[in-house]
């Protein structure tokens, strides 16, 4: 299974940025995208952005010219650059991996809190 060290949530004002990192370890092999969920109280888990290993990235429709996803592929590593933080940005950020060997599986981490004050 895979483990993840996510680190970089805090709390900032609005208009602030902030860089979340979060480095996957154990059964990485056959890993094949890294990237980042979030969910906020009363709402349910949602994508903020992933990146395969071709470099193909998804971002979620709302950080789009805000956020900017990026890889260490030989630290199994993904960073997120979240710069121009609106309040309806805090959320707990999970990391996510996807792991393609006999079967495919999602696993996300314990994840990190970013709270944006206005």
């Amino acid at each position: 299974q895979v483990q993840f060290v996510e680190s970089g949530g805090g709390v900032v004002q609005a208009g602030g940025s902030l860089r979340l990192s979060c480095a996957a370890s154990g059964g990485t092999f056959g890993l094949n995208a890294l990237g980042w969920y979030r969910q906020a109280p009363g709402e349910q888990r949602e994508l903020v952005a992933t990146m395969d290993n071709a470099g193909t990235t998804n971002y979620k429709d709302s950080v789009k010219g805000r956020f900017t996803i990026s890889r260490d592929n030989a630290k199994n590593t993904v960073y997120l650059e979240m710069n121009s933080l609106k309040p309806e940005d805090t959320a707990v950020y999970y990391c996510y991996a996807h792991v393609v060997a006999a079967f495919e599986y999602d696993y996300w981490g314990r994840g990190t809190q970013v709270t944006v004050s206005s």
